[in-house]
This record gives structure tokens, sequence and C-alpha cells, in this order.
């Protein structure tokens, strides 16, 4: 292993515990299904070193961002500033700029990103609301947030430092339609539809939450927010309908030994059994879903070897309960 791949695959280790809120930056994104999916940690996005050390490179040009504006004469404050609007749905700002030339007398906000050649050459062409949606809506979500009427798109090209400034000016119907969009999803119990009906679709493509879409149709995460018992509050909390109790977000990475699938996240038809717990229909099977013990299966085992747990093999079931075995993914 060379010093790259070194590198890269201690990156990969590191991996990062998902957002607790549907952030500015996505709510532009064209797919409800995909906005539901990762406000309920249903797909883990995995990153090969080589984006990752992309994104840091993204991250280490707002400090260079910053200071060159600074030379205008400008200053720069309120770096990372949380704007949040309730319902699960939040974001932080680049900054906020005071003595911008051309707009001396206004607060503006900053959104700063960096771009490869191609993509850069379409926002040069096209503009930001055209060539990046996405940005655009996330500036509009944040001037709504901030009380701003106007931002600075501030992009950057990796491949040759150029650079694309551009004046946005605050759209207050498009703002609350997306801060609104993002709180409903959020809020609501039921997976939307997704974008497309096949995974051709250009959005699809690309896309992390493809293979559980137009594939599986299962999640491969036992975390509080893939749990039937679990779901958002108005107040931007989870709470547990077995513990009756608001969720921290450090214990809803893992869930609890009770954790249950939620019905949306599988694709197994789902009914309660006399003693109300879930049960899912597994090959014609009904297997009970909940705290491990003796004909009842956990999330982690269903999600190993569904058809094993459907099987009620004699062996299995002895050896779960001797030796407090569980199922594992077959190798």
């Amino acid at each position: 292993m060379n010093l790259q791949e070194q590198i890269d695959h201690t990156l990969e280790q590191k991996i990062e515990n998902p957002r607790p809120h549907i952030g500015g930056s996505t709510l532009g994104h064209p797919c409800d299904r995909y906005l539901w999916l990762a406000f309920h940690w249903a797909v883990t996005q995995q990153f090969p070193g080589r984006l990752l050390r992309l994104f840091k490179r993204g991250q280490d040009e707002e400090a260079s961002a910053i200071r060159y504006i600074g030379l205008l004469g400008a200053k720069v404050t309120q770096q990372q500033h949380v704007v949040d609007f309730g319902k699960h749905v939040s974001g932080s700002v680049d900054g906020v700029i005071t003595g911008l030339p051309g707009h001396e007398l206004a607060k503006v906000l900053l959104e700063i990103k960096t771009h490869n050649k191609k993509s850069f050459n379409e926002l040069e062409k096209k503009g930001v609301q055209l060539a990046k949606p996405m940005h655009y809506t996330q500036m509009q979500v944040y001037m709504y947030g901030m009380k701003m009427d106007r931002a600075l798109y501030y992009a950057v090209c990796k491949d040759d430092d150029r650079l694309h400034t551009e004046i946005v000016m605050y759209d207050h119907q498009e703002a609350v339609h997306a801060v609104e969009r993002g709180q409903r999803i959020a809020m609501t119990e039921r997976m939307p539809e997704p974008i497309a009906a096949t995974g051709d679709y250009y959005v699809c493509k690309m896309c992390p939450m493809s293979e559980f879409c137009h594939q599986t149709q299962c999640t491969k995460n036992v975390n509080c927010r893939t749990c039937i018992y679990a779901g958002p509050t108005e107040d931007s909390t989870w709470k547990c309908s077995v513990h009756d109790a608001v969720i921290p977000y450090n214990w809803q990475l893992q869930g609890c030994e009770q954790h249950a699938l939620h019905s949306e996240l599988v694709p197994w038809p789902m009914t309660f059994n006399g003693a109300g717990l879930p049960q899912l229909n597994i090959d014609g099977k009904q297997v009970v879903n909940g705290l491990s013990g003796p004909g009842v299966y956990s999330s982690k085992e269903i999600l190993a070897n569904p058809t094993l747990c459907a099987s009620a093999d004699p062996t299995v079931e002895e050896l779960r309960s001797r030796f407090n075995a569980t199922i594992v993914e077959a190798s």
C-alpha cells in the first residue's frame, strides 16, 4: 500500500456521524425521498478517500475566500452561524459580509463553493440559479433565516483557481417554499415516492439512495431513526414510544435492543401479533421483530439473514436459546 493509499484508507476509517437535521444545503434537492431517507439515517453514505480529500479542500477554501474578501476592505463575520427554522430544518452560513464594494450599506450573506472545471464552466455560462439550483436554494433559505436581501456566491475552480462571484437577490417565495418542504418531509411518517420509477434517471444514477429505492427497498442500518417506535417531534427532537422519552442524539446513533424495523424501510409486509409486537412476512412466514429471544429476532439478525430468520430451523433456535447465539450474515 503506497502513501496515498494509506492516507485515503485512514480517512475512510473516520466515519462521520450523520447530521441530526435536514440541512439548508440539501433543501434544494429535487427528490423528497432522498431527503426523507437521509433524515432517517436509512442509508450510510460512504466516500472514497480521494473524495474526502476533495471535500476537505472545499472547506479549506473558505479561509482563503474570507481572506481575499478582506483585502477589499470588507469584513466577514458570523462564520458557521446556525439558522434554525424549527421542525428539524436548520443550517449554518459561511459568513456575513459588511462593507462589500458596491454594497457598502447592506449586509451580504456569503456562500463559498468549489467546482471542478466542467462544473465551473457551466456556472460561468448559466449563472448559479440555473447551473446549481441547490446552491441557489441554500442561499435563499439562509437569507430568509438571517433576514437579509442579498448574497454573494463565491465560487472557485479547483483546476485553475478561477473565481466566479455573483450577487443573488432574495426570493421570499422560493425560500419559504424550501423551508416548508423540508419541515413537511421531516414530519411525515410515510416515505415519499421516489423522483423516478427506475434507477436510470439522471438524478438517481449517482444518488447514494439508488440501491435502496430501485433494488433492495431495505435499509442496512439499525438506529433509532430506522425504528418503528421512534419518531420526530415538532420541537426538533426524537421521541421513543417504548421508553416514553426524548432520545438524545448520541443514543439515536445506535438504538436499543428493542429496536424494530420501520415498516417503510423494509420490503416485507408488517403486521402486529397478539402481544403487540411487529412481525414481518418473510418468505411467507411471520417473523417477530424486537428484543431478541425465543421466536423473536432482533433487527440486526433480520437484516443479516432474513431467510434464516424465517426458516425457524430448530438447530438455529436451540443455539440461540442455549448459547445466546445470534444470527449473522452468511459468509
